[in-house]
C-alpha cells in the first residue's frame, strides 16, 4: 500500500498568506465595530450621546458627554479597531453644573416614569438619552413610533 504525503494547512485569522496584504475592512464592518465599541464603555450612559462618521480610515467622533471620562474613553476604543487609522474627537463635554444635574434626573423620572415609555429603560443603554447643557435639555435616540416620540 501507498502512503500520500499528508498535507497541512494552517489559517491565522487576520494573517494574509505570505506575499499578500489583508484587504481593509469595508465602511459597514468599521461602522459595526465602531457602535460596538463606543456601547462598551462602562461610564456611557442615557445622559451621553455619542455618534460617528466612517470615511476610509479616518473615524470622526462627534456628540456630548457628561464627563471628560467618556470622550476619552470612546477615543481610545476607537483608536483600537483593526482598519481605524485616524480619530478625530469632536466629543462636546457638557459644563458641569449642580443645575444641570438636577434637571437630568427630573427629565429621566418624566420620560422614564411614563408607562408608556417604561419599557426603553429595561435596555443594557436605554435608547432614549438625555442631554442637558446649561439649562437646555434634548432628547436623543430612537423609539418604536411616533407615538413614544411625541410622548418623550
Amino acid at each position: 500500500m501507498k502512503t500520500l504525503p499528508l498535507i497541512l494547512s494552517v489559517f491565522v485569522a487576520g494573517i494574509a498568506p505570505f506575499g499578500q496584504t489583508k484587504a481593509a475592512p469595508s465602511r459597514a464592518t468599521l461602522e459595526r465595530e465602531v457602535r460596538h465599541e463606543l456601547l462598551l464603555i462602562p461610564q456611557y450612559g442615557v445622559f451621553d450621546f455619542l455618534t460617528f462618521n466612517v470615511e476610509g480610515s479616518t473615524v470622526t467622533l462627534s456628540g456630548d458627554a457628561r464627563t471628560p471620562v467618556v470622550k476619552n474613553n470612546a477615543e481610545k476604543a476607537v483608536k483600537g479597531i483593526p482598519g481605524v487609522e485616524k480619530v478625530v474627537n469632536k466629543i462636546n463635554v457638557l459644563p458641569v453644573n449642580t443645575a444641570d444635574n438636577a434637571i437630568r434626573i427630573a427629565v429621566y423620572n418624566a420620560v422614564y416614569g411614563n408607562p408608556a415609555l417604561q419599557r426603553y429603560a429595561f435596555q443594557a443603554l436605554p435608547s432614549i438619552h438625555i442631554i442637558v447643557g446649561m439649562g437646555n435639555v434634548r432628547l436623543e435616540g430612537a423609539v418604536a413610533n411616533k407615538a413614544d416620540a411625541d410622548q418623550a
